[in-house]
């Protein structure tokens, strides 16, 4: 009988379970949505228990689907969506709503960091500056706010923390997953003095010990057998952070290559063997000890055209899902003859957030009276894998990249493949699974239980490319000049960005 592996990932909005077998390929993927709860300004939730169980029944469907036999899964990786915070109590149970990355409550205290000038001392002590996102910032804020809550935290758990005490009973965190608060970046391990930086001492006792991402952590339980159909007692790796758990479903574990996910966030990540800590990213532990991930990050990708596409073709849009295909496939045409002729239209796509510290806001610049929809599809398009480029073009300057894989919203359009390869300038790689995060927990759970000798085995026998996008040098000198506009005006706006957010406030 063959065996699978299965890679858990609960992203921001929906969860997956897919079962892959050891070449790779897909058997079956189930889905369930996570329903986010917006109480309050800035706060972005789920409920814990909720999570649990979209998380279970997508592994009972994807069991369904697939007619897989619970003895036939090997072992279970998992993943999730990155920072944010899933406390639980003493006794194991939520300790309030999970708080998802999209959260942006703390930036007081990011506030009040900066102010007291302790973010440059946290980048050299950690390899980053907190997001108001990050655990960090939202410990802080629940000290502050809560104290009641905060004194009953018995774990700090990240998303896949939780699904993963859900599933196997113990608490844990795996070193990719830690560095993304907690770490010395230096010695890759929890720091007693990371914790003094951001006045949370008192926090340490409940950080969980920290698994190698390809070790097993637990195993499941005959509680979460009975919830999900898999067998008590099947192996359940650590797993990792779910941009590098991408990375490495796209085959990216050594240095030289860049990782590209075009989604609700820009993730723009390269591996490297050394670590240097910059202000424009953030340096956290890589896929073994040793090794760095150095990932550019704002939320400024495909949710700018999600949103473009409801506003300008609501009605193509409902075709499309009526149809079950993308709403591109519905436009082709129209946005191809855009694409064919001069256009002046621009768009900064900054309608969830940016890579500035300044509150920036999306624009459409050069609209004429003779262009139509189709030429602001094709700014907010080009805009938005600019600001991939402006990630980029910082990573490149201390870690030079040869190619790159992309995953995400873009990956599946040819044509949005190409614009990245003119863009960015390098060759751009489609990786053959559409499940990059998952098929990365996945590779964990087979080094797990030895099915890999390690991380780059198993992507030598899992990992493959569907296609390949390379550079148009006659496009490429055309959006470099593009490029070089989209950077002046957005020089041009950073004075006016406050008065436009402080001007919402007052109307």
């Amino acid at each position: 009988m063959e065996t699978y592996c299965l890679g858990l990932d609960s992203g921001s909005t929906a969860t997956k379970a897919v079962i892959f077998d050891t070449k790779g390929r897909t058997v079956a993927v189930g889905s369930r949505r996570v329903e986010q709860r917006q109480p309050r300004a800035r706060h972005v939730e789920r409920d814990m228990e909720e999570t649990w169980a979209a998380a279970s029944g997508a592994i009972r469907d994807a069991l369904e689907l697939g007619k897989v036999s619970a003895s036939a899964i090997a072992a279970v990786g998992v993943t999730g969506h990155g920072d944010g915070l899933y406390l639980v109590d003493r006794q194991g149970a939520p300790l309030g709503p999970g708080i998802l990355s999209l959260d942006s409550r703390a930036f007081v205290v990011r506030d009040q960091w900066r102010e007291a000038a302790l973010l440059p001392k946290a980048l050299d002590l950690t390899g980053q500056q907190p997001y108001p996102y990050a655990a960090v910032s939202l410990l802080k804020w629940i000290q502050v706010n809560e104290p009641e809550r905060y004194a009953k935290i018995g774990h700090v758990l990240f998303c896949k923390d939780w699904l993963r005490f859900c599933l196997a009973g113990v608490p844990a965190t795996d070193p990719t997953e830690a560095s993304s608060s907690f770490t010395d970046v230096r010695t890759q391990r929890y720091s007693s003095d990371v914790l003094e930086l951001y006045g949370l001492a008192s926090i340490g006792h409940a950080l969980p010990d920290i698994v190698p991402s390809t070790s097993v952590a637990g195993r499941v339980t005959a509680r979460a057998a009975a919830q999900t159909g898999l067998k008590e007692g099947t192996p359940v790796a650590c797993g990792l952070h779910d941009v590098t758990a991408s990375a490495v479903g796209m085959g990216n574990t050594e240095p030289g290559v860049l990782s590209i996910t075009a989604g609700t966030f820009s993730i723009n990540e390269i591996l490297s063997d050394h670590p240097q800590p910059d202000p424009r990213w953030s340096c956290r532990n890589g896929t073994r000890a040793g090794q760095w991930m150095n990932m550019s990050i704002s939320p400024a990708s495909s949710s700018n055209v999600d949103w473009f596409m409801r506003e300008f073709f609501a009605h193509e849009t409902r075709q499309a899902e009526q149809r079950r295909c993308s709403p591109f496939d519905l436009i082709e045409d129209e946005l191809q003859a855009a694409f064919a002729e001069p256009s002046s239209v621009m768009f900064h796509p900054f309608l969830f957030g940016s890579p500035f510290e300044q509150p920036a806001s999306a624009s459409f610049f050069g609209i004429r009276s003779w262009h139509h929809r189709a030429h602001l599809a094709r700014a907010v398009l080009e805009g938005m894998v600019f600001n991939h480029r402006y990630h980029i073009e910082a990573l490149n300057s201390a870690f030079p990249a040869r190619r790159g894989g992309l995953t995400g919203g873009g990956s599946s359009s040819p044509m949005l493949a190409q614009l990245f390869a003119d863009i960015v300038g390098i060759q751009i790689d489609i990786p053959d699974s559409q499940e990059a995060s998952a098929l990365g927990a996945a590779l964990c759970a087979g080094v797990s239980i030895g099915a890999f000798d390690s991380l780059p085995d198993a992507c030598a026998h899992a990992c493959h490319i569907q296609r390949t996008h390379r550079p148009d040098l006659e496009h490429q000198g055309r959006l470099n000049e593009a490029y070089a506009l989209y950077v002046q005006l957005m020089s041009g706006m950073s004075p006016l960005w406050p008065a436009l957010d402080r001007a919402a406030i007052v109307h």
